[in-house]
């Protein structure tokens, strides 16, 4: 029994100019790859046979397992940052447009406090855009944590672990927020979290 690398909702050259497939070749192909093997490994040994990644991370938290808790949620948090993106064109409309105008006054006004929580977390994390109740709210966490744990809905994630960006943005991570948030963000799959099973949608089960 084990986990597995999810394939890419898209071709890895289906996002250039904005990323590239150089850098899933990376950060899919090598970094979310080696959270996979490294939680695979502990299968055995801490006793994960049957365990859904969800019920992982949240064992892990549990049991104060930093090493587990790390990998485990990196791979959740992964697979629900490829869900986020897409090729360019889309925008926000629907019930979604509607609570972020209600929440932030615009798209744009998202947009910036989106990129404002990305460029001045310090360290690696995610900023997110979470539902609270009835309302939209922007904030970020430190390393591998999660809104899975923290009595969150996700909808949205920006990963801002250098690794992310440093192919194609060298150190430049305000340029890579503002590009990605404006140019490559799946509201699709953020409006469908709406719904409040976006955690099951980067979720899976050992095969």
């Amino acid at each position: 029994m084990a986990f597995i690398l999810p394939e890419l909702p898209f071709d890895k050259s289906a996002l250039e100019p904005h990323m590239s497939a150089e850098t899933f070749d990376f950060h899919h192909g090598k970094h979310h790859k080696a959270y996979v093997d490294k939680v695979n490994g502990w299968i055995d040994e801490k006793g994960l046979g049957g365990l859904t990644l969800i019920e992982t991370i949240e064992k892990a938290k549990t049991d104060g397992d930093k090493g587990l808790f790390n990998n485990a949620a990196q791979i959740w948090n992964h697979t629900f940052f490829w869900n986020c993106l897409a090729p360019a064109g889309q925008t926000p409309s629907g019930d979604l447009l509607k609570l972020i105008e209600k929440s932030f006054g615009s798209t744009e006004a998202l947009l910036q406090k989106l990129q404002a929580e990305a460029v001045g977390h310090f360290a690696s994390g995610w900023a997110w855009l979470i539902l609270d109740g009835a309302e939209l709210k922007v904030t970020s966490w430190h390393d591998a944590d999660t809104p899975i744990v923290n009595g969150q809905v996700p909808l949205l994630t920006l990963d801002v672990w250098e690794h992310a960006y440093y192919i194609d943005y060298r150190n430049a991570r305000p340029k890579f927020a503002e590009t990605v948030l404006t140019n490559i963000i799946n509201w699709d799959f953020v409006a469908e979290n709406l719904d409040g099973q976006g955690a099951s949608r980067a979720d899976q089960t050992q095969g």
